[in-house]
């Protein structure tokens, strides 16, 4: 079964220099099991193909029901410098909400 995952989740996120950083906080527990099952390092920097030349790191927040994400060499050097229409990542999570994940029902 498909989800999307602005369905189960919100998000936030912003800069921190030349990464962007990527909250996505479920709205219960049922939908924080998901986002912590499906929700990988890996299909993150895939989701973000062409825009995160780094490395992704992903950081659990159980108590808020939350994962988070370092998507590092991203911004084109930071908010100062950058040529990037958002060169401080505010769309960022935006963007993510929009991935679909594949789960059992």
């Amino acid at each position: 079964m498909k989800i999307r995952l602005l369905d189960i989740a919100h998000g936030r996120s912003g800069d921190k220099g030349d990464a962007a950083n990527v909250g996505i906080i479920a709205y219960d527990d049922k939908g924080y099991q998901i986002i912590k099952n499906h929700l990988t390092e890996e299909r993150v920097k895939r989701h973000f193909e062409g825009i995160c030349l780094g490395k992704v790191e992903r950081f659990e927040l159980p108590n808020l029901r939350a994962l988070n994400f370092m998507l590092h060499n991203t911004l084109g050097g930071g908010g100062t410098i950058s040529l990037k229409h958002d060169a401080q990542g505010k769309t960022l999570a935006a963007a993510l909400l929009r991935m679909e994940l594949e789960i059992e029902e």
